[in-house]
């Protein structure tokens, strides 16, 4: 339990440092940034209470709105990535006893499904944030636009560290 605890700590400190320090002044073509700390979101145990996840979600995406100078933005995309997380991840995967008590890996659901739910993770943190950036929907391309590539250079990071992490367990 305390290992557990303890890596997943340092998993968030590691992502967090990650974030700010070097993927927060990366931007493919401009337009394509990556959300690398959303892998601690969407990694997080499914048997955790829903509280707990709420406040970790928050925490995460207001320490990296402090860091970022995003006010609110990651805070309020982070809250609700969490509250649609176990309805993505049962999208895809079929609800029994076993999924309750899972934590959402490669090896645990397989490839196909781990993709797809990272996938949908990532489109739908990127879509948020951009949509709470723009605050208003009169340049719905460019929204799209930007939502479309922070998902695919965020959904190969991360999956790239659903490999690495993955290799330990």
């Amino acid at each position: 339990m305390i290992k557990t605890v303890l890596s997943y700590f340092l998993m968030f400190v590691l992502l967090i440092l990650v974030q700010v320090l070097v993927f927060n002044h990366i931007a493919l073509f401009s337009i394509a940034i990556a959300f690398i700390f959303i892998y601690f979101i969407i990694s997080l145990p499914l048997s955790l209470s829903t509280n707990l996840l709420l406040l970790l979600s928050f925490a995460t995406g207001f320490i990296v709105d402090v860091f970022s100078d995003t006010p609110g933005v990651n805070s309020l995309s982070c809250t609700i990535l969490a509250i649609l997380k176990r309805p993505v991840f049962y999208a895809y995967v079929p609800r029994d006893d076993k999924t309750k008590v899972m934590n959402p890996t490669i090896m645990t659901i397989g490839w196909a499904a781990y993709s797809k739910y990272l996938f949908t993770m990532c489109a739908i943190y990127s879509l948020l944030v951009f949509s709470i950036e723009y605050f208003s929907f009169a340049d719905v391309k460019d929204i799209l636009i930007m939502s479309l590539g922070a998902t695919l250079f965020t959904f190969i990071v991360n999956l790239a560290l659903g490999c690495i992490f993955d290799r330990k367990g």
